[in-house]
């Protein structure tokens, strides 16, 4: 009997000998702009604090915030600082989040609970963040309570109403599903107003999560022992312009990779649910 020898495979290697810029994907192309806006940022302040207009105190160059920022690490200041702003945003975050949920799902599904805390609800909504300070001062104090609780104002109301017009817009088909089965409240929620919530929650996340942020710093400006917005207080009251502009740029740093992680969160889990119900 013959040997049966397969034939050798014929490399079929196609060489692309495009230019680079032509074989650059979209998303490469627009994270390479998103880069210039920046850099003409630093550019135009560099060059302006080298034209001398304003003095050093008033306008501090790139290289001196640079040298700023590398000293506080090194020390353990800004380490310091940064832990406890997180830590305080991170404790109120997960308290308002689970609470708002809670509520957003009673909110949204049972009508009797909707009608008694309507008004109660919508009321305490629309109180301004800012206007409750002096009020939750004089309660509370300046402590960690004082912080928290502000977090929590600034977080719970986006994520319940986020959590309750998920609820409202379930899919009729998957509540009739779940009344064919005869579904427990264990298993109504885990199999049918989870999966269906959880797209538009994250949205609701993202956005509380943003503006705890920006109130928390803005908080440790006015009363605080430590934090980011505490240490920019201090350098203003050195006039070390240097080290505020470490904290903006601290603040600004953090405030961004929170809503990218989140907005990660949210296309990883978007994504699949609207093509599942394309189909």
């Amino acid at each position: 009997m013959k040997a049966l020898v397969n034939p050798p495979l014929e490399k079929n290697i196609v060489v692309d000998r495009s230019p680079l810029w032509r074989r650059i994907s979209a998303e490469q192309l627009y994270g390479l702009l998103s880069l210039i806006s920046p850099i003409l940022a630093l550019l135009t302040w560099q060059f302006i604090c080298s034209l001398q207009i304003f003095p050093t105190q008033i306008l501090v160059p790139p290289a001196t915030v640079w040298n700023t920022f590398m000293s506080l690490l090194q020390s353990g200041e800004l380490q310091l600082h940064l832990k406890d702003s997180l830590a305080r945003l991170f404790f109120g975050f997960s308290i308002a989040a689970l609470s708002a949920i809670a509520f957003g799902i009673a909110y949204g599904s049972i009508t009797t609970f909707r009608n008694y805390t309507y008004i109660l609800f919508n009321l305490l909504y629309q109180i301004p963040i800012f206007v409750l300070i002096p009020i939750f001062i004089l309660v509370f104090g300046i402590g960690e309570l004082f912080k928290i609780l502000l977090i929590i104002k600034a977080c719970f109301f986006p994520i319940a109403l986020a959590t309750a017009d998920a609820v409202k817009n379930i899919p009729k088909q998957y509540i009739e599903l779940g009344q064919i089965y005869k579904l427990k409240t264990r298993a109504w929620l885990r199999y049918i107003v989870i999966p269906s919530t959880f797209p538009p929650l994250i949205s609701g996340l993202r956005i509380a999560l943003g503006r705890a942020w920006l109130i928390l710093v803005a908080v440790e400006l006015l009363a605080a022992g430590t934090g980011i917005g505490q240490m920019m207080e201090l350098g203003r009251q050195m006039l070390r312009l240097d080290v505020v502009m470490v904290g903006v740029f601290i603040t600004g740093m953090i405030g961004f990779s929170l809503d990218k992680l989140l907005r990660l969160v949210e296309q990883r889990f978007i994504s699949p649910a609207l093509s599942s119900r394309g189909k």
